[in-house]
């Protein structure tokens, strides 16, 4: 890989019911306006040559990804990898995202959510799915998953001390640039910071 364009899916149904999603099973997929946002991304990418799509299990990123890719969706080869996923969060699924965030204060990233994973779990996870893309063949790669693997990303490749700053708020559909080396710095720092 030479080249990573790393997004986060389109506004998605939930995200404006304000409620958190994990598992990929019960996604419901991109509102109108990340539909917009998805199709406005294809014209982002237009003068790019993407050799390969991955997403995550999620159909708000499989969805972002088929528009992102317009005409091209057909030609393009897509990976779909697990590692990529959205944090587990167990029995918070279906809650706000106002309960999400006063639990996340309220407890460490070593401490998984009840029946799920911990952030720092998911952390390492992001590490290897990551490391997968830059071991691909493909030179430029189109990756479209969520928020928090893109901040991960962004801020352990900028060499943060933490990995949910500087760069906090991830805007839908809107691609990070990544070169090799850039991912390749942020990978161990990934697993760095995701604790024991």
């Amino acid at each position: 890989m030479r080249i990573l364009l790393l997004t986060r899916h389109g506004q998605s149904l939930f995200n404006v019911e304000g409620i958190v999603n994990g598992d990929p099973a019960l996604d419901r997929g991109l509102s109108p306006l990340g539909a917009t946002q998805a199709a406005h991304l294809e014209g982002q990418l237009a003068a790019v040559a993407i050799d390969l799509c991955v997403t995550s299990e999620f159909p708000r990123a499989k969805e972002t990804a088929r528009l992102a890719l317009g005409k091209r969706a057909e030609a393009t080869a897509t990976v779909v990898d697990a590692g990529l996923n959205d944090v587990e969060i167990g029995e918070l699924e279906g809650e706000s995202l106002d309960a999400y965030h006063a639990w996340k204060r309220a407890h460490a990233a070593a401490t998984a959510f009840p029946g799920g994973e911990s952030l720092g779990d998911a952390a390492r996870r992001y590490a290897g799915a990551f490391e997968r893309l830059l071991a691909r063949p493909e030179e430029t790669v189109l990756c479209v998953c969520h928020e928090i693997p893109v901040r991960y990303a962004v801020n352990a490749a900028h060499g943060s001390d933490q990995l949910d700053g500087p760069i906090h708020d991830v805007a839908n559909a809107t691609p990070y640039v990544f070169d090799a080396a850039g991912l390749g710095r942020a990978v161990p720092r990934l697993r760095e910071l995701a604790g024991p």
